[in-house]
């Protein structure tokens, strides 16, 4: 009896999982370039048992993981903005955060006051790239290469970069991440392009993840009915007396 009540708790810390990763892509919905999460289910041990002649298999529940985000494409905001970028394919844009290379969607990028071009979060674009001292943004010419022209003159390429399994990314909660051993090293992207002056949206489907969160919610809620019924089982089963 005691198998009932451990597969209905794995089950409720699976359906947990899966309500945490909703939360965090209904928190980042407006995240620029956020991807939403993706979560995988599976099957814990199961073993062979013959009970009064009779065989079968006894499972322990079910686990959850996160196992990536989507690679949707989020849609194309226009913000008209010249330091604002947006990805239209593949590809991320790779910043150096803390010393360390990190890989994000988000184009919200403006100018320090050393005329370094940085992130929402002040970290520079790797390779760094400098403006003349003065340069307006709207002297800034970024063409779908990356290459970016001030008064004609070429400073730079934001060069897009991607890796081999880009699911094994390891990310930091609201849309960046940093290369593991598992999503391999960066490399060059392919066909991916910049569209300066517009910005990437989050690729979360409101609906989608609503319905998903009332799905997981009965779930969870059907799991510890079990675990209560198993309890009012158990305790009919203590309070049973052999018969004189």
């Amino acid at each position: 009896m005691l198998e009932g009540l451990y597969s209905a708790a794995a089950g409720m810390s699976a359906q947990q999982e899966q309500l945490d990763a909703i939360g965090n892509d209904l928190a980042n919905a407006s995240t620029t370039g956020y991807k939403s999460e993706r979560v995988a289910f599976s099957d814990l041990l199961y073993n062979n048992v013959n009970m009064a002649g009779s065989a079968s298999s006894d499972g322990a529940g079910a686990k959850a993981q996160v196992i990536g985000h989507s690679q949707q494409q989020g849609s194309i905001k226009e913000t008209g903005n010249p330091m604002d970028l947006a990805i239209e394919g593949e590809g991320y844009f790779q910043v150096t955060r803390n010393g360390q290379p990190a890989l994000t969607r988000d184009g919200n990028f403006s100018v320090d006051a050393n005329g370094t071009i940085v992130d929402s979060e002040g970290d520079p674009l790797a390779p760094p790239i400098k403006l003349p001292t003065g340069t307006k943004p709207s002297e800034v010419s970024i063409a779908p290469d990356g290459t970016v022209t001030v008064a004609n003159k070429a400073l730079g390429q934001i060069k897009l970069v991607t890796v081999a399994s880009p699911e094994q990314l390891l990310s930091d909660g609201s849309g960046a991440f940093t290369p593991t051993a598992a999503s391999g090293a960066v490399k060059p992207a392919g066909a991916g392009k910049i569209h300066q002056g517009a910005l990437e949206q989050s690729n979360v489907d409101m609906a989608k993840e609503m319905a998903l969160m009332v799905t997981t919610q009965r779930a969870f809620q059907m799991g510890s009915t079990a675990i209560q019924t198993e309890s009012q089982m158990m305790s009919i089963a203590n309070q049973l007396r052999p018969t004189a």
